[in-house]
């Protein structure tokens, strides 16, 4: 084992119990009511990650398994995000993941930027897929929340002559556009506040700081462009009304 890998023994079970353990702790002591929440989301993370383990050196081999599994990524995003904004029509949160994903991660495989093989494909779209998730999640809840919240606003701005779709835009998209944030912050503050994931994963694989900086770079501002894309569609579904309030 190197000597800046993880030591995967007793250790790290004890130090993974005891913080879950602390997380819910203080969400019980603080009355968020998401105790049980954590201790869930944390068992199933050991327990998918164990099976993806497990699993990613036979989706690796060949594209069969690898478009399978980015398939299954995809279809795992839009029924969290579908879930979270409170709708059945999952092909919507799909189509705004899905919009996020597709062109960036395209661009970046067809510039040559990244290496058109598995093993450099599929940690790639997971990142992207990811947050076009969680920017879908939030700017469709916020957008649903605003509908909802300031709904006489939408009626004064029916009554002065002004589209139904363009009065869910007025009222919705500074709301969404807050789902952007934790990217934008991210991006501002990175080597400053944080070394993301994909910087240090290229220095525990023997790269140099430079191409280790140089990866996050990739991933941040392809992470601003997949999840503006996201937000732009769910938002704009959520205009046409395809997807509604609960």
């Amino acid at each position: 084992m190197g000597g800046a890998a993880i030591a995967i023994d007793w250790r790290f079970a004890a130090v993974l119990t005891v913080l879950l353990g602390a997380a819910a702790l203080a969400a019980k002591l603080s009355g968020l009511r998401s105790s049980k929440g954590l201790v869930t989301a944390g068992l199933r993370a050991a327990v998918q990650l164990a099976a993806v383990s497990l699993l990613i050196t036979w989706v690796l081999t060949a594209w069969g398994p690898t478009a399978a599994f980015i398939v299954l990524m995809v279809a795992v995003a839009a029924f969290t995000s579908a879930r979270r904004l409170g709708t059945r029509r999952l092909h919507w949160a799909a189509a705004a993941i899905c919009a996020g994903t597709a062109p960036v991660l395209a661009l970046i495989l067809a510039a040559g930027t990244v290496p058109f093989e598995p093993v450099a494909v599929v940690p790639v779209a997971g990142i992207l897929i990811g947050g076009a998730m969680n920017a879908t999640s939030l700017a469709g809840r916020g957008a649903l929340d605003a509908l909802r919240d300031r709904h006489g606003e939408y009626e004064a701005l029916l009554a002065l002559g002004i589209t139904e779709q363009h009065a869910v835009r007025e009222l919705c998209r500074p709301v969404a556009a807050q789902a952007l944030h934790p990217a934008l912050d991210q991006t501002r503050t990175v080597g400053l506040v944080t070394l993301p994931g994909a910087f240090i994963g290229v220095l525990l694989g023997g790269g140099d700081p430079v191409q280790a900086g140089a990866t996050q770079l990739l991933v941040l501002i392809g992470l601003l462009a997949a999840e503006t894309l996201a937000v732009a569609t769910i938002t704009e579904a959520v205009a046409r009304r395809r997807v509604l309030p609960a």
